[in-house]
């Protein structure tokens, strides 16, 4: 496990053991997770998503609180998984990592409350999974623009898919003006 640039999010490179039969490994481990992050991550529900090529998807997030901590990665394919910053009052407000996610490494990403995720299928038919630590709930949740200019995020795609919701988002500097991001105290707070 190690940090992302951004506090709050974490990479899990699991140990893969492979042989001509397959492959097996640890997808979840909670005791471990809360071992090196200091968080104790309950499992409130368990999603999945397909997506074509090109396929962007994000930025989304939830009210804090509850906010919504996030586990995800990419069991089929493989996919640009993006981690936004959007608390306001964070060292890093307004940056990005990307980290990509497929079914050869098999990495996870832990992205804690208060943080936007967003995605990019790189092939056909990515499948991701997401551990939610809270369940979805549509009055609370909220998209950022992820083609936002002000974000820069390079997307390896030329044109991008996006969902009637995605694409009509507000972009981060009318999110912010909304009231609509969560705040740095109260995430960190909340995901202690």
């Amino acid at each position: 496990m190690r940090p992302l640039a951004l506090e709050g999010a974490w990479e899990i490179v699991p140990q893969v053991h492979a042989d001509e039969r397959g492959a097996f490994l640890e997808y979840f481990r909670p005791d471990l997770l809360a071992e090196v992050t200091g968080r104790h991550f309950d499992v409130a529900q368990s999603s999945l998503s397909s997506s074509a090529p090109g396929v962007v998807r994000g930025i989304h997030f939830a009210d804090v609180p509850p906010g919504q901590a996030k586990y995800v990665t990419c069991v089929r394919g493989a996919v640009f998984d993006v981690v936004v910053d959007i608390r306001t009052g964070s060292p890093t407000y307004g940056r990005w990592q990307a980290v990509r996610l497929d079914d050869t490494g098999r990495s996870a990403l832990l992205i804690e409350e208060g943080l936007g995720h967003a995605f990019c299928a790189l092939t056909d038919d990515a499948l991701m999974l997401y551990l939610c630590s809270e369940t979805y709930a549509p009055q609370r949740e909220h998209v950022v623009q992820a083609l936002d200019d002000e974000l820069g995020i390079p997307w390896p795609v030329d044109t991008p898919v996006q969902s009637p919701r995605d694409a009509a988002a507000p972009l981060l500097a009318d999110a912010l003006a909304k009231g609509l991001l969560p705040s740095y105290e109260m995430a960190r707070k909340h995901s202690a």
